[in-house]
């Protein structure tokens, strides 16, 4: 009684095991070609999850709870517990409080952190949790512009043009700058479309960017600065990146009244329509390539 028992869970899990490859499979083959960008509903904070077309995943920033590991629950396979690359742009609470949790439950292959130190003891935290991440062969560099993250295109079509993610700042090691303005600003980039990230970047940032790369900052989706707050999202720099759609990341019950006023007005005198994770919940961008499209 006991053996059949044991072939019959056998059987059961190697049938499970089949039925997950297969899924696997199917679901490979119907986003071949496709960039995922999912703006994750962590509340008050940032959480960018990238499936690029050959499968690579990144994730930037975790908000400031646990809440981003049910959120990833949904965009990542239920057997698969590991991250290709993992970017915490500054020691705020709400872009890297998840991420704790996120290394205590995913194996991460390469950190990409800011040159900026925090002070507050949740940044200690974080910053032991990845000297244990590093032991675990998980490697870690400090992000600086000119760095290009290479995140392969289509399994189906070698022709297909190959995505990638450009760190755009800091421009040099900036220690002791403020967290926000030393935040790392990325730029992610898959044939003829693009996702601006620009972090909490202050408009004095912003005002740099357009001085350093002009028109290449233009984008089909910009996540707004600092959650919409007034510090960020300046007109000369929505001109310049001239998206098809702004997101505000942010919680409902956020004390900061984000998104401010003057920034919602910024997008609406560019007629630049809107998405917020407070109201929409978590939301998923998709590139072929040539254009993008709201999940």
């Amino acid at each position: 009684m006991r053996r059949s028992a044991q072939i019959t869970g056998i059987a059961i899990a190697i049938l499970c095991m089949t039925a997950g490859i297969i899924w696997y499979a199917v679901v490979q083959e119907s986003r071949a070609g496709v960039l995922t960008v999912s703006f994750l509903d962590v509340g008050q904070g940032d959480a960018v999850f990238i499936t690029s077309p050959s499968g690579n995943t990144v994730l930037i920033d975790g908000g400031q709870t646990s809440r981003v590991l049910r959120e990833l629950g949904t965009v990542i396979p239920w057997y698969d517990r590991s991250i290709d690359v993992i970017i915490p742009t500054h020691a705020d609470a709400d872009h890297i409080g998840g991420l704790i949790d996120v290394l205590d439950r995913y194996q991460v292959s390469h950190i990409i952190r800011p040159s900026t130190e925090g002070t507050t003891a949740l940044w200690r935290t974080f910053t032991e949790k990845i000297k244990v991440a590093t032991t675990q062969g998980t490697h870690v560099t400090i992000a600086q512009r000119g760095q290009i993250i290479n995140l392969g295109g289509s399994t189906g079509s070698p022709q297909a043009p190959h995505a990638y993610l450009e760190v755009l700042m800091p421009d040099r090691p900036a220690p002791d700058l403020d967290t926000n303005t030393g935040c790392i600003v990325t730029r992610l980039v898959y044939g003829d479309t693009a996702f601006l990230l620009p972090c909490d970047a202050p408009q004095a940032i912003e005002k740099y960017l357009v001085m350093l790369d002009g028109t290449d900052l233009r984008s089909d989706v910009l996540k707004a600065g600092h959650h919409g707050s007034k510090t960020s999202s300046g007109p000369l720099f929505l001109g310049y990146v001239n998206p098809h759609f702004g997101v505000y990341s942010r919680g409902c019950d956020n004390t900061y009244g984000m998104p401010h006023k003057e920034t919602i007005a910024t997008f609406e005198a560019f007629d630049i329509p809107t998405l917020d994770t407070c109201e929409q919940g978590t939301i998923t961008f998709e590139s072929d390539g040539q254009k993008v499209t709201v999940k």
